[in-house]
């Protein structure tokens, strides 16, 4: 049984380049850019313990590799889910479309239950 320790959220975009896939990596960067989990030091935990499922929103998700985006996460056993979400934003002036990605980072560790005791 697992139980999560984390979500953070993050947003990344790509003002000219309408590449989903280098706005979802900066909503990822983003997202853990916020976060830490001193529990592995305080504990002894192996980061392999911790199971990480990254959820990224685009418009078009397909465009996305999720293979890559997992290859990128720093710890854990990771696995990355692109799904419909985020915004295109046209610029009628330019004819360009602005990408916004969002992401969802939730770690997952073994059940901590009786584990622990305050003191």
């Amino acid at each position: 049984m697992e139980q999560r320790v984390i979500i953070e959220m993050g947003m990344g975009n790509d003002l000219h380049g309408m590449d989903y896939q280098k706005a979802a990596a900066r909503a990822i960067e983003d997202a853990i850019r916020h976060s830490t989990l001193p529990i592995f030091e305080g504990i002894g935990l192996p980061h392999k313990e911790m199971r990480v499922q990254v959820t990224v929103g685009v418009q078009e998700p397909d465009k996305i590799d999720t293979d890559a985006l997992t290859s990128g996460l720093p710890r854990g056993r990771a696995a990355v889910t692109a799904v419909k979400g985020g915004l295109n934003i046209a610029n009628p002036e330019t004819g360009e479309t602005a990408v916004v990605a969002t992401a969802a980072v939730e770690a997952f560790l073994p059940t901590q239950k009786g584990k622990w005791k305050m003191q």
